[in-house]
């Protein structure tokens, strides 16, 4: 098997472990130990060197808190969607629950500093989902994404508790930072924006920069274009167009 198809395997695994009742032909009681297993071999190719038993045993050590996590969003999605029958729909339908599910768990292997891993695991959700969330990006508790198709999420962005995106948002960079002398792109800054506890951002709405922040408790409107910050309980909305008055001729 190949990388990808490696990888594709131990996300199943992980998803197994988080939602058994969609993948129960892959959960048993050896399932954590097989992650384990597998997870390490390959860390252990990509970052030579490295005690890639300790770094896997960091990322095993994280899953109670990543299923807490992805549990509040089963919730949240149950809760914020009015066509949502029951929570097990949700986990069997939802695409933007399959997306955050397994963003959480490539965030924890990104948050080790384990290459390509999690790209190759928020690619497999951005491929199945039309959802493309960076494993950097840091987002908080009873995250929800309705619908999902297209929404795209950067890699230094951060989402507070209780967000509910609708599909067509991103979260995206204003600018790519040059260094004056090479002219190749600095990496490692701030370029994706902030959103704080309870937003709601609805469909094809971009939100760009670093530097731009949207207070909590605050609804942005769909297709708004925004590259500053709003503060705490603001409406966003685009102004419509004046209705074309014409004259009648009698």
């Amino acid at each position: 098997m190949t990388l990808p198809q490696r990888i594709a395997l131990i996300v199943k695994r992980g998803l197994a472990l988080l939602h058994p009742c969609v993948y129960g032909e892959l959960a048993s009681k050896d399932t954590t130990a097989e992650i384990a297993l597998e997870l390490e071999k390959e860390v252990a190719m990509l970052m030579p060197g490295k005690d890639a038993k300790a770094i896997v045993a960091a990322f095993m050590a994280r899953l109670p808190e990543v299923k807490r996590l992805v549990e509040t969003d089963v919730q949240a999605a149950y809760e914020g969607d009015p066509a949502a029958t029951s929570p097990m729909e949700v986990v069997m339908a939802y695409p933007g629950l399959y997306a955050v599910t397994i963003h959480r768990l490539a965030h924890e292997l990104y948050n080790l500093k384990v290459p390509i891993i999690p790209r190759i695991m928020s690619e497999l959700a951005h491929s199945k989902t039309g959802i493309d969330i960076h494993p950097g990006a840091t987002i908080g508790e009873r995250f929800f994404i309705d619908h999902g198709t297209g929404v795209v999420v950067g890699e230094t962005t951060v989402i507070g508790r209780n967000v509910k995106l609708y599909q067509g948002v991103t979260l995206g960079a204003k600018s790519f930072q040059k260094d004056p002398e090479t002219g190749a792109l600095v990496k490692g800054i701030k370029r994706h924006p902030n959103v704080e506890d309870n937003v709601v951002i609805y469909a094809g709405a971009t939100i760009l920069g670093g530097d731009t922040t949207i207070g909590h408790d605050s609804e942005i409107g769909g297709s708004v274009w925004l590259i500053k910050s709003v503060p705490p309980n603001s409406r966003v909305y685009n102004k419509p167009p004046a209705p074309e008055i014409r004259s009648l001729e009698v």
